[in-house]
């Protein structure tokens, strides 16, 4: 029986495994596991999912809450601290509070949210998006509404011109802004690792512009970004390698896909597995195994586990690393997917938003060791 087993039938399990306290002893779970992925250690393997604040100023450069609130999920020694969606160019932004990481400005900002997770021995991820046609809106806690361009709000793009739901209607990209688009990925794949970032990984799930690409869905183009499989990936596996070709060699590249759209006739498991193997040639390193978002009415699963299902079956199918997300909730759930090997690493967003400390929580709960920062340490007696 696994420790994540043993953990969730148990009355009192952090009573009956002793703490360990010697860092250089060997961790008893794979949740705490360390992993290497090219030339970047990862203390653990429980990670902050990106999650939109719509909280940076109107030119897309973050501040004080960013750091603080991706500051706390380094000081609770979350393995790897994602920050959110951020546009590689101004019309990427889903909304006119999000961030970007085009100028000299975004890139000092974020370079001080970097410099004091680094300082938790915690590594620091970006997410590079482009929003497509799911763009120009406000923040959410100003009516989360499209904008008109008298409004502050901008022309959105996407494979075709057919708009999301009631948004507005996007301009179908040609070869023009294809190419200028896969041109500032590439900018800001430079600019993130000028800002310290350890991680990119490439937002191609939730409907946003290379899920538009991909799913037959949202794209109906008859020239060769269309039709065909390998038409529709065209477009993402160019912006792929142009950021992989970008970054540096011995930092990771992670791609975060809608595994299946929910939705009869649109993208599924089967194309994305051909999907992965082919980011896999290009140099990706791990996926983030999404859902959904290509269109408004799709029959999306209740189950806790729906999305981890998706995980694992990807991770039986190539070779690649996975990470699983999703409703993971629990120290002795999370410990047990990884046992099952249905995934590599868990990616936590909701949970996080809850107890930014989780992982701390988490190595208690399975007793295994983690290492507290100094200023807290005072905490790590649980019996005080």
């Amino acid at each position: 029986m696994g420790i994540a087993a043993k953990a969730a039938g148990a009355d009192n399990w952090a009573i009956q495994i002793p703490k360990l306290v010697n860092p250089h002893e060997e961790t008893m779970t794979l949740l705490f596991d360390p992993l290497t992925i090219r030339g970047v250690e990862f203390s653990n393997r429980a990670w902050v999912a990106p999650m939109c604040q719509y909280s940076a100023d109107g030119n897309g450069v973050v501040g004080d809450w960013h750091l603080v609130t991706l500051g706390a999920y380094a000081t609770g020694k979350a393995g790897l601290v994602m920050a959110e969606a951020t546009g590689v160019n101004p019309e990427g932004r889903i909304s006119v509070k999000c961030p970007g990481i085009w100028s000299d400005d975004q890139v000092a900002a974020w370079k001080r949210v970097t410099d004091f997770i680094h300082t938790q021995d915690v590594k620091a991820g970006i997410q590079l998006a482009h929003a497509g046609r799911k763009a120009s809106t406000s923040s959410p806690a100003t009516g989360d509404r499209v904008l008109g361009l008298d409004e502050g709000g901008w022309q959105t793009l996407s494979a075709t011109d057919r708009p999301f739901a009631e948004m507005s209607t996007p301009k179908a990209m040609d070869q023009a802004d294809i190419d200028k688009t896969i041109a500032d990925f590439a900018a800001a794949a430079i600019n993130a690792d000028k800002a310290g970032f350890d991680v990119i990984e490439l937002h191609s799930a939730h409907g946003y512009l290379m899920h538009q690409f991909l799913s037959p869905l949202s794209n109906d183009r008859t020239d060769e970004y269309g039709g065909s499989l390998e038409n529709r990936m065209r477009f993402p596996l160019m912006v792929t390698a142009a950021v992989r070709a970008a970054w540096p060699a011995d930092k990771p590249l992670f791609v975060r896909i809608s595994a299946t759209d929910w939705a009869d006739g649109g993208w599924d498991m089967e194309q994305s597995i051909v999907y992965v193997k082919e980011l896999e040639k290009i140099g990706v390193d791990l996926i983030d195994a999404s859902s959904g978002g290509a269109v408004m009415v799709a029959a999306i699963p209740n189950e806790v586990n729906y999305q981890i299902d998706l995980a694992a079956q990807i991770k039986a199918q190539t070779e690649i690393l996975v990470a699983a997300v999703g409703r993971i909730t629990q120290p002795a759930q999370a410990e047990q997917l990884l046992e099952d090997q249905r995934a590599d690493v868990c990616f936590l967003g909701r949970q996080m938003l809850r107890d930014p400390h989780w992982p701390l929580r988490a190595a208690h709960e399975l007793g295994d060791k983690i290492r507290w920062s100094d200023q807290m340490r005072a905490g790590a007696s649980w019996s005080n």
